[in-house]
């Protein structure tokens, strides 16, 4: 670690020694790129979440007199920003519906898949066994069925509703997050700290809870990060499909299977989709690629 990288201490009224803030700023400037996903990230999820607020039309609004207007089309008062699709719909209250409907998705199905991959791998960590055998397999079984034939049997049995699409995630995503705990698990299980809290009384789950659990946070939070923006993509990918959920709610993957049988008339349906796709799935990617950078010691210390 070079002089300008430590922290300097400065008694108050000295003078801060040359070179002392060079290691602040830069700081500052590697981190710009994490500072301005987050900001783009930021704009996506308030703007979803404050939809009704934000919007300036109903997205199920059809006006086939304006259909396949270009961007910056007026309509008396107001203006179609991002155009109209096929029906007259405005693109920019979609875009922005869509947001919603994709982040509740990857978000609930993040959640509920780690609690349950983490439940199973801490149990098939600790118990070891016949159990641990039972959860593997289990494990190795779900990572070999597709999750467009899971969606495609759940869809025809259940109906393409957002509570089964989250249902899909969970049951195809739970498997990351059991492996990698029952990982860790398998490597702290058996340190001296473990053994005094056993050798104590302490019981099994509060063991599992306030000394072996901790230890999984941070490959956790990592892993979150990245599944949250790899069911964005994979939401849209079976809406294009039409196994989402289906019209007239607006999702991404919806309109960019709408927009591509008009990519020579409206080529803004689909192109501002995919770009709300970029715009929420790239800054996810690289805050997460960050948060790996700081939670990891060894990368922290380069």
């Amino acid at each position: 670690m070079t002089p300008a990288n430590r922290a300097v201490s400065v008694r108050p009224g000295e003078p801060v020694p040359a070179g002392a803030g060079a290691g602040r700023s830069s700081r500052l400037v590697r981190q710009w790129p994490s500072l301005l996903a987050g900001v783009v990230l930021a704009l996506v999820v308030i703007s979803s979440l404050a939809a009704p607020a934000v919007a300036p039309f109903d997205p199920r609004k059809q006006n086939i007199m304006i259909r396949l207007s270009p961007p910056l089309t007026r309509e008396g008062a107001r203006v179609h920003a991002l155009g109209t699709d096929q029906l007259g719909r405005d693109v920019l209250s979609r875009v922005i519906y869509g947001g919603r409907v994709s982040l509740t998705v990857s978000v609930s199905a993040v959640a509920g898949s780690g609690l349950l991959g983490v439940a199973l791998g801490l149990w098939a960590g600790y118990a070891r066994g016949p159990v641990e055998a039972v959860v593997m397999r289990l494990v190795e079984l779900q990572l070999a069925f597709p999750v467009i034939l899971l969606a495609l049997v759940v869809v025809g049995l259940l109906g393409a509703t957002t509570a089964n699409i989250i249902l899909v995630f969970i049951i195809t995503s739970w498997p990351v997050y059991a492996r990698t705990v029952r990982t860790t698990v398998l490597t702290v299980r058996d340190q001296e700290y473990v053994e005094a809290a056993r050798a104590v009384g302490n019981r099994d789950t509060r063991i599992l809870v306030r000394h072996i659990l901790p230890n999984t946070f941070n490959p956790l939070i990592i892993i979150a990060s990245f599944e949250v923006a790899r069911l964005i993509i994979l939401e849209a990918s079976l809406g294009f499909l039409g196994l989402g959920i289906q019209p007239p709610t607006p999702t991404w993957g919806n309109m960019l299977a709408e927009g591509r049988d008009y990519l020579g008339q409206g080529w803004w349906i689909a192109t501002f989709a995919g770009a709300a796709i970029i715009l929420t799935v790239g800054p996810v990617n690289f805050l997460g690629d960050t948060l790996r950078d700081l939670l990891d010691p060894r990368l922290r210390a380069e």
